[in-house]
């Protein structure tokens, strides 16, 4: 079977829409380096590292340095699909990320997306 074209595609190809659609709800380029970082571990200088490398979704999210295990509270609807039934790993954690976006340009506190509560 096939891969999804999504985990050959560069994150870096995709992160400026992730930016765009927090800022175009008024919130900011860092609280979605925040969500990255939350979710995967990558610090500021390894996600530009990673943006600079026009890293693949599908290595970005297995060179991860510390996938988040707070990331299983995560559950709702992406693309019309519920994030905690994704069984391939590596979709999961792509709708994991897509989905916090969406809560971060819902106006949802960062509090609540990073699952502090």
């Amino acid at each position: 079977m096939a891969k999804h074209r999504i985990y050959t595609t560069s994150f870096a190809s995709v992160y400026p829409h992730y930016v765009a659609k927090a800022e175009k709800k008024g919130r900011t380029k860092a609280e979605v380096d925040q969500i990255i970082a939350w979710l995967t571990g990558y610090g500021p200088k390894e996600l530009q590292a990673q943006l600079k490398k026009q890293t693949d979704f599908e290595t970005f999210f297995a060179k991860a340095p510390r996938i988040n295990p707070a990331r299983a509270l995560i559950t709702g609807v992406v693309c019309g699909v519920r994030v905690e039934t994704i069984e391939e790993p590596t979709m999961r954690e792509i709708r994991y990320l897509d989905k916090l976006i969406d809560e971060l340009a819902r106006g949802k506190a960062m509090d609540r997306i990073l699952r502090k509560n």
